[in-house]
């Protein structure tokens, strides 16, 4: 089976995707709150604070705002290192802003929060660790140096030292905490983000490929009638110019191409399995067919019913690209873990029909079973790990593929481990491995159920 190419970005490739529009309005919408705070505590307040310099830090973001509207274009898209510059500089103009009005006696130094929490959502993990060092430096230098705040009689306002302190360590723990409680929640979106599009691209090329079979079945059934009258006018032609041999020759060749266009139909009609006549099978045809590419792959496939059923009865389900691709990823997953076999078992009623896959193998690691068909799940491997399967990087990116899938069909799964740990290695049983079921109420996917009802056609063979 070709596997989908798919490439999960890294956070120094998400950092370009921010405008640098975005950052400015950003930071204009900064600069009104700054000199909105200023005016307040001058006025309402009448705090005597440092205004020209205050003006002056304020006035250099105001010009950077400038510079960058009039140089670069709006649609702009900064890099991971121009994205931390600007957010540095956030960063320490604020600091400088909060040195001149009091430090951490100053409410507003609680702010100081804001780039790191940017940083932790849109940046990488190096710049937003060296964005968060920073930030604590700077908490911890306003702790200690600052202009005090003074009133218009020429008292200094200042809150105990104890408060400060306080202050200084919830900022701390803020900066690593919601930090990394932002990191984490990015991380975790942009994983789903990824793994949701690398599903999209696999159904949408299971739905591809089943297409593609329609249309050349298709055309291997419309082009048989002229084909045939082809043939058959080139065997007159051949009949009718014994007198001249060279053109009797370029009948024969007719003849012989036409037998060549119809060996190539042949073939890509039986390619073309999934023709528009072709919408149904039956459970364990379906089966079959997903497991296909994994067949001779060294490992021996069994297919089975569960007791007390009979072939003959089998559904007739629907061959839809999300249901035969899904259980094709749960039993490739089970030939690269097992160890000589895998059972692929049915099983059906009134109301649902199962499928258990099941290998013996390892089983599945106890610590993460409840974890399966999350994307991109890390884990330490162990070196027998790395031989048994070194291509692999164990992201459950195909677990996570197939999970979705099969519930979109409408499918529930559940995974286990055939073998109990704490049992001796004699008595397991023989498919003492991972095991996989997925059950589908009937309605969902039985062909013949209700709005499901497929009609069936016959198929017309080649005419020639």
């Amino acid at each position: 089976m070709a596997e989908t190419t798919f490439k999960v970005l890294k956070g120094s490739e998400r950092g370009n995707w921010i405008k640098l529009r975005t950052i400015t309005l950003l930071r204009w919408a900064a600069i009104a709150g700054q000199l909105t705070a200023i005016f307040v505590a001058q006025v309402f307040f009448d705090l005597q604070l440092e205004i020209s310099l205050c003006l002056l830090v304020i006035s250099v973001s105001i010009l950077g705002n400038l510079i960058t509207m009039f140089i670069f274009p709006e649609s702009k898209r900064l890099t991971e290192t121009e994205n931390l510059l600007m957010v540095l500089f956030d960063l320490l103009q604020l600091s400088l802003l909060l040195y001149l009005t009091g430090g951490l006696h100053n409410p507003f130094s609680i702010l100081i929060l804001g780039p790191v929490t940017v940083s932790a959502s849109a940046l990488s993990l190096r710049s937003t660790m060296f964005l968060g060092i920073t930030a604590i430096l700077a908490v911890t230098l306003l702790a200690r140096f600052h202009l005090p705040l003074r009133t218009d009689q020429g008292f200094i306002l200042r809150i105990p030292d104890i408060f400060v302190f306080g202050n200084w360590i919830a900022t701390v723990i803020a900066v690593i905490f919601l930090g990394a409680y932002s990191r984490r929640v990015t991380v975790e979106m942009h994983a789903m983000s990824d793994a949701l599009q690398a599903t999209y691209m696999a159904l949408s090329r299971e739905q591809k490929l089943t297409d593609i079979g329609g249309v050349v079945a298709a055309a291997a059934h419309e082009l048989g009638t002229p084909l045939a009258t082809i043939k058959l006018t080139s065997a007159e032609l051949i009949e009718d110019l014994e007198d001249w041999p060279e053109l009797q020759e370029d009948a024969r060749l007719i003849r012989e191409q036409a037998d060549r266009c119809r060996d190539i139909l042949r073939s890509m009609g039986r390619a073309g399995k999934d023709d528009l006549h072709l919408r149904q099978a039956p459970l364990m045809a379906v089966l079959r067919e997903a497991a296909d590419p994994h067949l001779e792959r060294g490992k021996e496939l069994h297919f089975e019913l569960a007791d007390g059923l009979d072939a003959q009865s089998q559904p007739s389900v629907l061959r839809r690209p999300e249901i035969i691709h899904g259980v094709r990823n749960l039993i490739q997953n089970g030939v690269d873990f097992a160890t000589e076999n895998v059972w692929v078992e049915a099983s059906w009623n009134d109301s649902e029909i199962r499928v258990r896959i099941m290998d013996d193998g390892a089983g599945y690691p106890p610590q993460l079973i409840g974890r399966i068909g999350d994307p991109f799940m890390r884990r330490r491997r162990a070196g027998a790990d790395m031989t048994k399967r070194p291509e692999y990087e164990g992201m459950g990116l195909g677990l996570f593929i197939a999970k979705t899938l099969l519930e979109r069909s409408g499918a529930e799964l559940s995974f286990a481990n055939g073998r109990d740990p704490h049992m001796p290695l004699g008595i397991h049983s023989e498919r003492c491995g991972a095991i996989v079921e997925v059950v589908w109420l009937r309605r969902k996917i039985d062909a013949q159920s209700g709005e499901n009802a497929v009609p069936i056609g016959e198929n017309q063979p080649l005419a020639i």
